[in-house]
């Protein structure tokens, strides 16, 4: 198998690594993101391949109302992976801004801007969906 990603929390104790990220990448602007990481947006990646490297005994979950499941460093808060019920089996969504290599791949939308923070607008280089993928398009 090949890992061409590694990734940490903000402290370091929890590590991973990483195979190739499917094509779609997004900025996702829903509330539960928001709050999440206390940012306008969270960016997410999808890989079947993945593994805790250390640390894992230092993970918590936090399961939201839609069945969405968030974990995340104990000792630094550090979100590091989503998964929703809609998740494929052996799909892992990574928060990209814990990666520590680079990464070649850039997100190629927004989604759920209709539930953005009003403070923040994206700008129409990317496709603006109000909702999922699927949904309109509500680019500035």
């Amino acid at each position: 198998m090949d890992w061409p990603h590694r990734g940490s929390c903000l402290c370091g104790s929890v590590r991973y690594a990483a195979g190739e990220f499917a094509p779609q990448m997004a900025h996702c602007h829903c509330s539960m993101c928001r709050k999440f990481h206390g940012a306008a947006f969270a960016t997410f990646g999808s890989t079947r391949a993945f593994r805790w490297l250390s640390g894992e005994a230092l993970l918590a979950s936090f399961t939201a109302a839609n069945g969405t499941v968030r974990q995340f460093c104990q000792q630094c808060g550090s979100s590091l992976t989503f998964q929703s019920p809609a998740t494929p089996a052996g799909v892992v969504e990574i928060a990209l801004g814990t990666l520590d290599t680079p990464l070649a791949q850039r997100p190629d939308a927004h989604i759920w801007v209709g539930s953005g923070a009003d403070w923040y607008s994206p700008t129409a280089e990317l496709p603006c969906h109000h909702a999922g993928r699927s949904s309109e398009l509500v680019c500035p």
